[in-house]
């Protein structure tokens, strides 16, 4: 099939007429590639959850479990890089003198990937000019464990990979005077960000608890997508 053939078919079926689609531009490429409405993250649901279906919850044990205590979730981390932050004990409100004999350890768990958004199949005149709406979703476990469990910071990055052309950075924080345990959704959109940018840098920190056993947060449906217009917003 011819180039032009290939243009028409994206133009068509994207129904993006109007935009800039130069001929230098490898259009089978970008057809095969489908960079509209699709989830641009590997491996969005790394803990084998959904968000359509209630958190699971934990069983309480009577005995600590056997082995080395575990440092993170359970889970195929495939796709992602990984990383922890040991925040050490929280004696926090425990008098001077007293003993304990458990205190929680608390640490961050960091998941991170960047997004290659022309390996994706989105062209440079398409960012630079259109600048088409890059939806960001995620969905965090009340897991109750802290105040804190869930960060996460997005950032649309220039070519080299590095200069922050946007940022968006969630830090919630949690009601823990009542039980809730279900899925939060996050999410934000990037609009009229500006010429430049050829990557997005997914980061989400998630707060884990150990003491006698451990307890994590979990996450998922992890989201980034390109929508093919804009937002009326």
């Amino acid at each position: 099939m011819a180039t032009n053939e290939w243009k028409k078919r994206c133009e068509t079926e994207w129904n993006i007429k109007g935009i800039s689609m130069p001929d230098g531009v490898d259009w089978k490429f970008v057809y095969e590639a489908k960079p509209f409405g699709r989830n641009l993250l590997r491996n969005p649901a790394p803990h084998g959850v959904s968000q359509d279906s209630p958190p699971p919850e934990r069983e309480l044990t009577e005995f600590p479990p056997e082995g080395p205590p575990r440092s993170e979730p359970e889970g195929d981390y495939s796709g992602w890089t990984t990383s922890r932050e040991d925040l050490g004990y929280d004696a926090s409100g425990v008098p001077p003198g007293v003993t304990i004999c458990y205190l929680p350890n608390y640490s961050w768990f960091t998941l991170e990937q960047r997004v290659d958004l022309k390996a994706e199949g989105v062209w440079d005149e398409l960012l630079d000019g259109f600048q088409p709406d890059i939806v960001i979703k995620d969905w965090y476990e009340e897991s109750q464990l802290h105040e804190s469990i869930y960060q996460l910071r997005v950032r649309l990055l220039g070519t080299d990979g590095q200069t922050v052309i946007s940022e968006y950075i969630m830090s919630p924080t949690e009601e823990l005077s009542e039980y809730s345990h279900n899925w939060k959704e996050v999410s934000h959109v990037f609009s009229d960000y500006g010429p430049g940018v050829r990557y997005v840098h997914f980061l989400h920190r998630l707060k884990n608890k150990f003491m006698v056993e451990f307890f994590p947060t979990l996450v998922t449906g992890s989201t980034v997508l390109i929508k093919p217009s804009k937002s009326s917003q």
